[in-house]
């Protein structure tokens, strides 16, 4: 039975990131204990801040929000990636394909929005603090989270719609360890231009728009710190936005360095970038902000202390 009107692939074999057996083993446990650590952070920092009343702000919504979304994110894929490691049949359903790459492009968008918003959010509370309760009403923040599961949802909907017009024949063995567009791409027996042009545009919308709007904040707020006299007040300023720079820099290069360049990027490069978009940032996300963050030290000390009792 085909899997699509057009399509007569009914199952595809993932490659994976090596065909030497000798790295399978070291792969699998280096990716468990990835997996094991993303979980553990996000899903802690989903709890912490839904336990602590004093991190019932605009800036840990929208952090509860992203840990939510690098959960899911990793679990889309990370699962069905061990798996493969070990086992001799790298096989995934058509259905089942489409299913992963669908949230691959859901959660995907909804990040880019999420990292805007917390931009956002920075450049009200270091350049208009005064205003900060109103910019940043639990109406705006709803709305700004909203917006950004909106938008990916239809953009991820129009991506997976153009992919199950493509017609798959012979080929079948996607070289990568997920289901991906490019990879994808390379196995239709179609023509893929305008898929490939829709795939450019898209992802140059998502990447390079809240890009833009991320440095244009912090470029506003570097300003405002260079002008506050307090030294004191300097560091605490830089050190508030240091880790969230750190995540956006991580996160938009290694998506650009796959999404927007794809003529130049070879299938072995495209997987390790891969990596860093997909598994590695969704792991230090939560170390980035838990570790250079007093207020989620302090819940974390606070909920141990009660844990105690």
């Amino acid at each position: 039975m085909a899997p699509g009107n057009d399509s007569f692939m009914t199952q595809f074999i993932l490659a994976g990131l090596t065909d030497q057996s000798v790295l399978q083993l070291p792969l699998f446990l280096l990716f468990l204990v990835m997996y094991m650590v993303t979980v553990m952070g996000n899903l802690s920092l989903i709890i912490l801040i839904g336990l602590s009343s004093h991190l019932h702000t605009p800036m840990y919504f929208f952090l509860f929000n992203l840990s939510f979304i690098d959960l899911c994110y990793s679990s889309v894929f990370t699962p069905k990636m061990l798996i493969n490691i070990i086992s001799e049949k790298k096989i995934i359903s058509y259905m089942g394909c489409m299913t992963q790459l669908y949230f691959l492009c859901f959660f995907g968008i909804s990040e880019s929005y999420v990292l805007t918003s917390m931009a956002y959010d920075r450049y009200v509370a270091i350049c208009n603090p005064l205003l900060y309760n109103i910019a940043m009403s639990p109406k705006v923040c709803f709305s700004l989270m909203f917006g950004s599961y909106l938008m990916a949802f239809f953009e991820a909907t129009t991506l997976i719609g153009c992919m199950v017009r493509l017609i798959f024949c012979d080929a079948n063995t996607i070289n990568h360890y997920l289901c991906d567009i490019y990879p994808l791409l390379q196995l239709s027996c179609t023509g893929t231009y305008i898929i490939e042009l829709e795939v450019i545009i898209v992802s140059g919308i998502n990447i390079t728009v809240p890009s833009l709007t991320i440095f244009i904040s912090y470029g506003l707020i570097l300003t405002n710190i260079l002008h506050i006299k307090s030294t004191e007040g300097r560091s605490k300023a830089f050190s508030t936005c240091s880790s969230h720079i750190i995540a956006v820099s991580l996160f938009f290069g290694s998506s650009a360095f796959v999404y927007l360049k794809p003529s130049s990027v070879s299938a072995d490069d495209g997987k390790i970038s891969s990596v860093f978009y997909t598994n590695v940032i969704s792991m230090m996300n939560p170390l980035i902000y838990s570790l250079r963050n007093k207020d989620v030290k302090l819940a974390l000390r606070k909920t141990l202390r009660v844990a105690e009792f």
